[in-house]
């Protein structure tokens, strides 16, 4: 299938698609027109690509889990492995919570004292 194809079938973006091929997550092979072409598979591992993004994980983290990608990622076991890097990630998330809610709070008693 075309990459429009794809982006149709996966409801991700022509643009999303080709960085993901950037990074290596997904591959394709170009038509005698110049036009990539994916095979069936990559509709189930953009799918799982996103179902990645979508939980925090980030490209990096997403591309450790390139073994597992074609699968069914929603319902198999978690890897040891994909725990760590899971906790790691929101390891970050929480630290950037963390430092937002600081600003927010700064913010508010700046604004309190100013509006005092």
């Amino acid at each position: 299938m075309r990459i429009g194809e794809l982006a149709a079938v996966t409801g991700v973006s022509s643009r999303a698609l080709r960085h993901y091929e950037g990074a290596g997550l997904i591959t394709s092979v170009r038509a005698d027109n110049g036009y990539r072409v994916y095979d069936a598979g990559a509709a189930v591992r953009v799918r799982n690509i996103r179902h990645l993004l979508d939980a925090g994980l980030t490209l990096t983290d997403v591309s450790c889990f390139t073994a597992c990608l074609d699968g069914d990622m929603t319902t198999a076991p978690p890897s040891a492995e994909g725990l760590r890097i899971a906790r790691e990630r929101l390891a970050v998330i929480d630290e950037r919570i963390a430092a937002q809610t600081r600003a927010r709070d700064r913010l508010a008693q700046a604004l309190a004292t100013a509006e005092a």
